[in-house]
């Protein structure tokens, strides 16, 4: 009953056979298959264990052999595990993903690699982009991609890193930030090759029955063993139920999918965990886990955040992301080269020990603000964008500099430096006028300003305040 078809034409390391789904294949059959394998004079013998892998399927089953020595498996199921590496802080198991990785070779079929993130704000920046490389990636090598949009989960609210409960969104507002998180990823993942789902498909139907069932899968002494959990409740602070649900359904939407592999963040490992485990209450194969490191803001210190205006917002306008890119440390940079960058390792480790021989660590940070610019603007875009900060480091003027018009006190007196500042967006307030002023930090039309009592009289004027902020202001009488 077992057919080993074109045996010399496998790997080494795998063979596959295909066995009749009815009956299932028994322990000694595949027993058989692997005695055979290892035996067969085509084949030198494995130098490592030997896994069995059967998958039941119509009409026929795959029952593939494979051996876990690091020197039996291909070239290309290597460089899939190098890619799988990089820049990441941890994937569990790595030998299951190994082996899921040589079934995919030898059987054709892509992997199943989720992505689930919840429209909880209306914009992206490139921290969320971490996992996003490393899904197109991965979508390189041939995978299938599901970029999961968290409508349902959205409404219970994520209490990863929390302190406190956070508040849960209404329909409207994560139909509204669904609408671009989307379009905004498109910009990373190739749309014609991403499958996009809602969990909402499988959670709105599982009702009360189905989430007192997938409830009892899962322990309160397990839940609270989480960190954030644990450290609210011993410090006092309330922890509603409903958010034990959150890693429960993200837990759920692993077995809908029937994912192979599930991203996330650092901060997501416990719920990523949560999907094994409940695939292995359902019966399926369990999913490894892939986490990639939170990514520093511009201040080299705390994550990435719009709260803390230390992002780079990936709709941002070219002349702006480039300036923030070339703003960064250059130990930063490194980080943000392994982390955004889609140029190999080798090339990196490369311009690496050349700026470490003495090569101006500015010329591998512009390679990669123009490589981040043209990925979201076009490669024009790019080219300006250099052009532009050029410029403005050589004390000029950039072109697309807002426009502002301001009216001059009664009486035709003129307006106060600082007054003008703040009326023109260009600081939060007169205190802070006045601290750039001292700082030397404030220009109007490339002369610096130091008298903090300066008043200017109708006309226009283009004022700078630090490197990037510009504007050109019309005083009217």
């Amino acid at each position: 009953a077992v057919s080993m078809p074109a045996w010399s034409s496998r790997p080494a390391a795998s063979a596959i056979c295909r066995v009749p789904t009815v009956p299932k294949p028994s322990a000694a059959t595949v027993e058989a298959v692997a005695i055979r394998f290892c035996s067969s004079p085509t084949k030198p013998t494995p130098a490592g264990p030997i896994t069995v892998n059967v998958r039941i399927s119509e009409p026929m089953s795959d029952v593939l052999i494979t051996s876990e020595a690091s020197n039996a498996v291909s070239d290309q199921v290597r460089e899939a595990m190098s890619i799988s590496l990089r820049g990441c802080e941890e994937l569990l198991p790595q030998a299951d993903w190994l082996r899921k990785l040589v079934r995919s070779e030898a059987t054709g079929t892509p992997l199943r690699i989720k992505l689930g993130l919840d429209p909880t704000a209306p914009d992206i920046h490139i921290g969320h982009t971490v996992v996003l490389n490393k899904m197109r990636q991965l979508q390189d090598l041939g995978h299938t991609v599901i970029f999961l949009i968290g409508d349902f989960t959205s409404m219970i609210g994520d209490p990863s890193g929390r302190n406190t409960t956070r508040p849960a969104l209404t329909r409207e507002q994560i139909e509204a930030n669904a609408q671009t998180y989307y379009a905004q990823a498109s910009l990373v993942l190739d749309p014609q090759r991403t499958e996009i789902r809602y969990n909402s498909e499988w959670s709105d139907p599982l009702g009360a029955r189905g989430m007192i069932q997938l409830a009892s899968r899962y322990t309160v002494a397990r839940m609270m063993e989480r960190n954030d959990f644990h450290d609210r409740f011993h410090g006092g602070q309330s922890i509603a139920v409903h958010e034990f649900l959150y890693p429960l359904m993200q837990g759920y939407d692993s077995v809908a999918l029937k994912s192979d592999l599930e991203l996330g963040g650092t901060d997501q490992k416990f719920n990523l965990l949560m999907g094994r485990h409940l695939q292995q209450e359902y019966g399926q194969e369990p999913q490894c886990i892939l986490t990639m490191p939170l990514l520093e803001g511009l201040d080299g210190v705390e994550k990435m955040s719009k709260s803390k205006n230390n992002y780079i917002g990936i709709s941002e306008a070219p002349n702006t992301m480039f300036a923030k890119l070339m703003s960064i440390s250059d130990e930063l940079m490194w980080k943000y080269f392994t982390l955004l960058s889609f140029r190999p390792m080798a090339e990196i480790e490369r311009l690496k020990a050349e700026c470490a021989a003495g090569r101006n660590p500015r010329d591998a940070k512009v390679l990669l603000g123009q490589e981040i610019v043209n990925r979201f603007h076009g490669p024009q875009a790019s080219e300006d964008a250099l052009a532009d900060f050029v410029n403005r480091a050589r004390g000029g003027v950039p072109d697309d500099i807002p426009e502002v018009t301001l009216s001059l006190p009664e009486g035709g007196a003129g307006l106060g430096v600082g007054a003008l500042l703040k009326q023109a967006g260009l600081v939060p307030s007169t205190s802070e006028a006045v601290r750039m002023i001292e700082q030397g930090g404030v220009k109007v039309d490339g002369g610096a300003v130091s008298d903090k009592a300066l008043k200017l009289p109708a006309g226009v004027y283009v004022v700078q305040v630090g490197k990037r902020k510009f504007a050109k202001v019309t005083l009217k009488g």
